[in-house]
């Protein structure tokens, strides 16, 4: 099972950009989309039916041109969660899943969330955001009771450690890089999950978005804050994890992991 997740900071955007080629070209199983800034109803669905991704699932935010998350797959899912039930994360539209029957991995039947975490922007997003880490953390963490095998793809909005940032002195006090969020996405991982990029790529500095002021992305000064965490049982089926940043549709770039069954 070969999963893409992939910022598109707007989906409408993207497709203009040529995400759709590059996307037939690359052709992952399953795609999970964060920032989409758009509903369903204002999309061509075909555009994507057409390319093979037949089973589709969008998650908005009640604030239009906002946030929002979505799935394309190939392969049909056995179900569909939108959101958490937790709704001060469900009203901006930041989780998706989908569960995939037992015979896609080696017997192990496999989960695929895509999440979009917020940034913290000011005072009040950090704020925000602080909240809905320890949510989410809680909700993993009841959620692995019954399906062990999570993979949970996307914006995390977090640099782990130095590696992950261009200026990790410079940067230190810059929401995405203090200590309680690196902290955090630390204990996020020690709860159970391996970040597949640093796993299968130890010391590579690679980063996965560049922000469009200063010709960040030119000069290469950029934050990995985009993962594919995968739950320690499927450990032994992680086959591939890339960063792949020679898409240009957003200021993000995509991440890749391959599972094997």
């Amino acid at each position: 099972m070969k999963i893409i997740s992939y910022n598109v900071n707007g989906i409408r955007a993207a497709i203009n950009k040529g995400f759709l080629d590059w996307l037939k070209a690359a052709n992952p199983d399953v795609v999970c989309l964060q920032e989409i800034k758009a509903l369903k109803e204002q999309l061509d669905l075909d555009m994507f039916n057409d390319i093979g991704y037949t089973h589709q699932y969008w998650f908005s935010a009640q604030k239009k041109g906002y946030s929002g998350v979505a799935i394309l797959s190939k392969i049909k899912p056995d179900h569909v969660e939108y959101g958490t039930g937790i709704e001060s994360m469900d009203a901006e539209g930041r989780n998706l899943r989908v569960d995939f029957p037992s015979h896609m991995v080696g017997g192990k039947s496999v989960s695929v969330m895509s999440l979009y975490l917020p940034s913290g922007t000011n005072d009040a997003r950090l704020g925000h955001k602080l909240e809905y880490m320890d949510l989410f953390q809680a909700y993993i963490d009841a959620l692995k009771q019954d399906i062990p095998n999570l993979i949970i793809c996307g914006d995390y909005n977090i640099c782990h450690e130095e590696i992950d940032i261009h200026n990790p002195k410079g940067l230190k006090n810059v929401s995405g890089f203090l200590p309680v969020e690196r902290e955090w996405i630390g204990e996020f991982i020690d709860s159970g999950f391996i970040d597949s990029f640093r796993y299968l790529n130890p010391e590579k500095q690679q980063y996965s978005w560049w922000s469009y002021r200063a010709n960040a992305r030119a000069n290469n000064k950029g934050w990995r804050l985009d993962y594919a965490m995968v739950a320690k049982p499927l450990q032994e089926n992680i086959k591939r994890a890339v960063i792949l940043s020679d898409a240009v549709h957003s200021d993000h770039c995509p991440i890749l992991v391959e599972i094997k069954s």
